[in-house]
């Protein structure tokens, strides 16, 4: 499944459509403006929200947090000891872990489990400016997950350049 996101995602506040491969609206990323801290939740077309997407508060390195149904869903930070600044481990609740490596900045990463890959993030097959696909390899990932995580890694990529 590939899914069409606009790269507006940076700034919250703003609230954006996340489209199919056949252009059909799939998510909505609601930015919450007037937070201490940086917030998002993705939607579904219906208005339910499947993820909850913050920045955690007092946290050594900047870490986002997902949840769902108020519960946690996955921690996302900077691999500590990393010879690549572009490479993020994404702590999944149920203790498993994602690894997200590649070049985060030029949309340009794939996420993978356990050596296998659940999703490319690419600019690459994209004719539409100022955005990038996010593909889903595996059928059995969670698509809501992936592109939160995507979110996530961009931001704190980008948080990082400009700090």
């Amino acid at each position: 499944m590939r899914f069409l996101v606009y790269d507006r995602l940076l700034g919250f506040g703003d609230d954006y459509w996340i489209e199919d491969d056949r252009g059909s609206k799939v998510f909505l990323v609601d930015g919450k403006a007037l937070r201490l801290r940086d917030t998002w939740e993705l939607k579904d077309t219906q208005g339910r929200v499947l993820v909850d997407i913050h920045q955690k508060m007092l946290a050594l390195r900047d870490t986002m947090v997902l949840q769902r149904g108020g519960e946690p869903l996955a921690t996302i930070r900077r691999k500590r000891l990393s010879l690549l600044r572009n490479h993020y481990r994404v702590s999944l609740a149920d203790g498993n872990e994602l690894d997200v490596s590649g070049k985060i900045l030029d949309r340009e990463f794939a996420v993978e489990y356990d050596g296998e890959l659940l999703a490319v993030v690419s600019r690459r097959w994209l004719t539409v400016r100022d955005s990038y696909g996010v593909d889903v390899v595996r059928e059995d990932a969670d698509p809501a997950l992936l592109i939160a995580v995507a979110v996530c890694v961009i931001h704190l990529a980008e948080k990082e350049r400009e700090g």
